[in-house]
């Protein structure tokens, strides 16, 4: 399949979705459930992240989240499975996210903890995405 008819091939609703569900769980991960956790490791003070303009860190962030739902959405093909969308969001999320964040944090000197949060995050909504995109042809 070339590139124009696996763009055309996408579910574009289900990409929609898949990126909206990266917000849901920013929403928890980054909030009660590691939210403390992501603090402390990054040494950001809670007042820091109101600093900004909202409006364009969340749109942003949600173009590129939308992106990567798209990217995902053609590798996985119109033809894909949900056991297949788990396998491959799994892969993207720990195996080149997770992995790549890892090189970084280390000649970064992050700590553990810090890359712990992030690339759990990260595996666990490209695995979701996998799985909303794999399911819904």
């Amino acid at each position: 399949m070339d590139t124009g008819s696996a763009f055309a091939a996408v579910n574009w609703l289900a990409v929609l979705v898949a990126a909206v569900s990266t917000f849901v769980l920013g929403g928890l991960w980054y909030g009660p459930l590691f939210g403390k956790t992501w603090l402390a490791v990054t040494g950001i003070p809670e007042e820091r992240l109101r600093e900004g303009n909202q409006g364009v860190i969340f749109g942003v962030s949600f173009v590129l989240e939308l992106i990567a739902a798209v990217l995902l959405a053609m590798f996985l093909g119109p033809e894909s499975t949900l056991a297949f969308g788990i396998f491959a969001g799994l892969s993207v999320g720990l195996g080149w996210v997770g992995t790549s964040l890892g090189v970084t944090y280390l000649f970064e000197r992050r700590p553990l903890g810090h890359w712990g949060v992030n690339a759990g995050y990260q595996t666990v909504a490209f695995l979701i995405m996998g799985a909303i995109l794999g399911a819904w042809h």
